[in-house]
C-alpha cells in the first residue's frame, strides 16, 4: 500500500484548477481538524461543569456528536487529496501501466457516480431541514439545517476533489493510484 510520502499526495503541478481544489481540500481539512479540537475542549468543559461543579450540561453533548459528525465529512476531501482512505493495491499492481490507467478511470468514475448521488440527496435532506425548521427534540434545541450542512458540503468537496483526481490522471500529471510506471 501507498505510504504518506509527498509522492502520496495528488499532484497539481502548475494547473490553476487542481492547484485550486488543493487549496479548498487543505482548506476544509484545517476545518475538520479545527472542529476536532473544538469537540475536545468542549468535552473537557463539560466533564468540569459535570463532575468538578457537579452542575448540568445543557448543550455540549449534542455539539460534540455535530461536530465530529461535521468533521468526518468535511475532512473527506482532504484525506483523498493525501491519499488516506483505504487503499487495497493488489489489482493494480498486477496490471501495466494501460490498464493500471483504465482501472483508475473506471475506479473514479463510479466514486464520482457514487459521491454524485449522495451529494444530491445529502442536499435534499439539508433543503428538507431548511424548508421545514426542523429543530433537535433537545433542550437546546438546535436548527437542524446547521449540522446538516455538513452532508451537502463534505461530498461537495469530495465530489471536486475526485474529478480533480480523475482529471490530474487524465491529463498525465498524476499517475494512476499514486503508482509510478516501472
Amino acid at each position: 500500500m501507498a505510504g504518506h510520502s509527498s509522492a502520496a499526495v495528488a499532484r497539481t503541478a502548475n494547473n490553476p484548477f487542481l492547484r485550486g481544489v488543493a487549496a479548498l481540500s487543505t482548506l476544509a481539512g484545517w476545518c475538520s481538524a479545527g472542529m476536532i479540537v473544538a469537540a475536545v475542549a468542549i468535552t473537557c468543559q463539560m466533564i468540569w461543569i459535570r463532575f468538578v461543579l457537579n452542575g448540568s450540561t445543557i448543550w455540549q453533548t449534542e455539539a460534540v456528536i455535530y461536530l465530529m459528525i461535521a468533521a468526518t465529512l468535511v475532512g473527506l476531501a482532504y484525506v483523498q487529496r493525501l491519499r488516506g482512505h483505504v487503499n487495497v493495491d493488489l489489482l493494480p499492481l498486477t496490471f501495466g501501466p494501460r490498464g493500471r490507467r483504465v482501472l483508475c478511470v473506471i475506479t473514479l468514475g463510479l466514486s464520482i457516480l457514487v459521491v454524485g448521488v449522495m451529494l444530491f440527496y445529502g442536499y435534499e435532506f439539508w433543503h428538507f431541514a431548511w424548508d421545514r425548521g426542523w429543530r433537535s427534540d433537545t433542550v437546546w434545541g438546535v436548527r437542524l439545517w446547521i449540522p446538516y450542512l455538513a452532508i451537502p458540503v463534505g461530498f461537495g468537496l469530495l465530489l471536486l476533489q475526485l474529478v480533480a483526481d480523475l482529471y490530474a490522471v487524465l491529463i498525465g500529471i498524476d499517475a494512476p493510484f499514486g503508482l509510478e510506471d516501472a
